[in-house]
């Protein structure tokens, strides 16, 4: 997916705070068949590093188009409640349809051209999610990762149902990422339930409810999320690990994705689908784009 934003985060950070007051994103609609809550790096602050951008959206018709994507990894995680077909296709010569509870990882690198879309009476409810890489890795040949649901370990207990899309949680090991490592959990609590999952030190946890009311617990810090809303916990200059507790609030249930990654914490600076470390290399690879340098899609 791309848009024409620009924001920069200089990778400083501020007081440190375990987990920062919930937020609720920014409403966006385009056309007749894409609404989102959308949730930026620039808005939110050092905390959600390595995430740059993370839309919770519904697409039920073609609205981007063939787009490119340069300097990070764009990720598509399914839910379960989507309708039908997600047709992905891209310069690396993919070609699929993306089905309910499935994951897409493109690593654009250097530059790679993307297409997605509902197909024809599908309905897509998902996220979105642009991740940031390290400058050593910015240029790097595109590479990707489809994980479809069946591959995707559960961990369950009689309170939760959690999917391991990728990396790691209580010893249950899921797909790895084609660029820098990741967890990332979609699961359900039930009545009431709660599920715990360990961030090491130097990593930060992005917490999202897609679903019901979500109490979120790190060391001292608790915060109660409404449907919609997320918050970012940032562990990323402590040397120990704690333990991030989430539980159903108001004795319900609840669905919630938690991604955990490595933070980066260096300057970027994004330009809709591009993020670079500065405006000379974004209005370098934007040339790059013009000059048919990111393949085709045939």
């Amino acid at each position: 997916m791309s848009r024409a934003t620009d924001s920069v985060l200089n990778g400083k950070a501020g007081k440190y705070e375990t987990a920062a007051r919930p937020v609720d994103g920014e409403s966006l609609s385009i056309g007749s068949g894409f609404s989102a809550r959308s949730f930026r790096a620039r808005d939110v602050g050092p905390a959600m590093d390595p995430l740059v951008l993370v839309d919770h959206y519904v697409m039920t018709e073609d609205t981007f188009g063939t787009h490119p994507h340069a300097g990070l990894s764009a990720v598509s995680l399914i839910f379960s409640d989507s309708e039908g077909r997600f047709h992905n296709r891209d310069s690396l010569g993919n070609d699929f349809d993306l089905l309910p509870g499935d994951l897409y990882w493109l690593k654009a690198g250097r530059g790679a051209l993307h297409n997605e879309y509902p197909r024809k009476g599908s309905r897509t409810h998902g996220l979105q999610v642009f991740v940031n890489v390290p400058q050593e890795f910015r240029y790097e040949e595109p590479s990707s990762r489809l994980v479809r649901r069946q591959d995707m370990p559960v961990i369950c207990s009689s309170q939760h149902s959690v999917r391991v899309a990728l990396g790691e949680s209580n010893g249950v090991q899921g797909a790895k990422s084609p660029g820098a490592p990741m967890t990332i959990l979609e699961g359900q609590l039930i009545h009431n339930g709660s599920f715990e999952h360990i961030l090491t030190g130097g990593r930060n946890a992005w917490v999202h409810a897609i679903d019901g009311e979500l109490d979120v617990a790190a060391l001292a810090n608790d915060a109660r999320l409404r449907k919609g809303q997320a918050i970012a916990i940032d562990n990323s200059r402590g040397s120990e690990s704690i333990t991030v507790c989430l539980s159903a609030g108001n004795h319900s249930q609840a669905q919630f994705v938690l991604l955990d990654g490595q933070a980066i914490k260096e300057r970027f600076v994004q330009r809709g689908p591009f993020v670079m470390s500065s405006t000379d290399e974004i209005e370098a690879i934007n040339q790059a784009f013009d000059e048919g340098r990111f393949g085709s899609i045939d």
